[in-house]
């Protein structure tokens, strides 16, 4: 069985990593999306159990995807769920340097192969600390992100 483990903060999910999810779990036979505590990033807008929710729900149409928290290092987590490769998307060429240092820790720690998807050129400006900051200024990200990720942000109401 061909299984992948995509990791990430996901705080909040938008519709970049929807594509991600989206494009990559075609190419598998189950796909995990692991939402993860990143120490690197202040504060969280989501709880982890908020953020693994609004995935889940986000996620709903795909057979294959199933969601899980990440407390620790992410190959421990593949390992753990028995993942041939790790998925890591990309917006731009600015977002390669530092994945492929990650990828190439990652294999060099547990042997797991990195598979990078870009994003499609309309995505490519999202980030979640953006739809973060538009969002608690009370601009309208509801395009940006699935409906319930628009549900649940600051600033909900006028969704």
């Amino acid at each position: 069985m061909k299984r992948a483990l995509f990791p990430g903060s996901f705080d909040p999910f938008h519709n970049g990593h929807l594509e991600v999810v989206e494009r990559a779990s075609a190419l598998f036979d189950e796909f995990v999306v692991a939402a993860m505590r990143n120490p690197q990033k202040a504060g969280p807008l989501f709880t982890l159990e908020e953020r693994m929710a609004l995935i889940a729900a986000s996620l709903s149409h795909l057979g294959n995807v199933r969601v899980t928290a990440l407390s620790g290092l992410v190959v421990d987590l593949a390992r753990e769920v028995e993942a041939n490769v790790i998925v890591r998307g990309l917006r731009a060429v600015s977002d390669f340097e530092i994945e492929l240092q990650m990828a190439q820790m990652n294999r060099q720690l547990s042997g797991i192969d990195t598979l990078f998807v870009p994003t499609s050129s309309e995505r490519s400006f999202l980030s979640s600390k953006l739809i973060r900051e538009v969002s608690a200024y009370g601009g309208d990200v509801s395009g940006m992100v699935p409906v319930m990720v628009a549900k649940a942000l600051p600033g909900a109401g006028k969704v």
